[in-house]
């Protein structure tokens, strides 16, 4: 819990709780108090304050609660404040269109990749958006992307320990630095099982006015459709166009 000079003690407690509901698991009261070191009396006074104010909803029938409506509300007005966002929309919709399979943009938030905007293909579809999802910075081709141009230096402490989500994924900072350097020379990064098993990509950085990398492109689905023995050079292809045509209206607009 935030104690730091000027904070209001229970308007953290607040953002706490809706943060352990931002995992995407609906809970009970005393699971909120257990892992947000609340009292249970406390955890329940706060989770009825914010259904009051739609911040939080409490299902019916389980008794559980979740992320409330207006969170829908503020994150859309969130994302189109975004110049990025508002930059790519149509044309990583109409690349998904073309492709079949999906398209997201992504930006780096602190430690992790966060994503901006997903498209979905005909042949890569979801029942879920990851709009809104962080994932590892080392373990997704995205996140490579990302990294270009952080000091390799900055990267033990602001990665940490490089957690192994499969057989392939890379666990040293060595190979993530060559792989990181590949991304300038050949413009794009790939990704072939190493975050989830069964999914690959294509992703390629997003370059603002001042030739920085402020968020990426990727082209993403399940490796039987993406195919990439057979069409990386196709897709990178795809995926450099994009971000060539998206950072170049950032410029325009004097966005980002």
């Amino acid at each position: 819990m935030d104690k730091s000079p000027g904070s209001i003690q229970s308007v953290t407690k607040a953002i706490a709780i809706v943060r352990l509901l931002g995992r995407g698991q609906p809970m009970r009261v005393t699971d909120v108090a257990r892992e947000a070191n609340l009292g249970t009396s406390t955890a329940s006074r706060l989770l009825a304050t914010l259904e009051t104010e739609n911040f939080v909803e409490r299902d019916a029938v389980s008794g559980l609660y979740r992320l409330g409506p207006d969170l829908i509300t503020y994150g859309g007005v969130a994302v189109n404040q975004q110049p990025l966002f508002r930059g790519a929309r149509q044309v990583l919709q109409n690349l998904a269109a073309r492709l079949g399979l999906g398209v997201n943009l992504a930006v780096r938030n602190g430690s992790t990749v966060m994503y901006l905007a997903n498209f979905e293909g005909m042949h890569a579809p979801r029942n879920h958006s990851i709009v809104g999802r962080h994932d590892p910075l080392h373990a997704t081709s995205t996140g490579k992307c990302l990294l270009v141009g952080v000091p390799a230096a900055e990267w033990p402490e602001l990665l940490g320990e490089l957690t192994a989500f499969t057989p392939a994924t890379v666990t040293d900072l060595a190979t993530l630095e060559r792989q990181v350097q590949d991304v300038v020379v050949s413009g794009y990064a790939k990704d072939q099982d190493e975050f989830a098993l069964g999914r690959s990509s294509v992703a390629v950085p997003i370059r603002g006015v001042d030739a920085t990398v402020v968020g990426a492109v990727s082209i993403a689905g399940p490796t039987t459709a993406v195919r990439l023995e057979e069409r990386e050079a196709e897709l990178a292809a795809a995926a450099i166009e994009v971000a060539d045509r998206i950072g170049t209206g950032l410029a325009y607009a004097g966005g980002a």
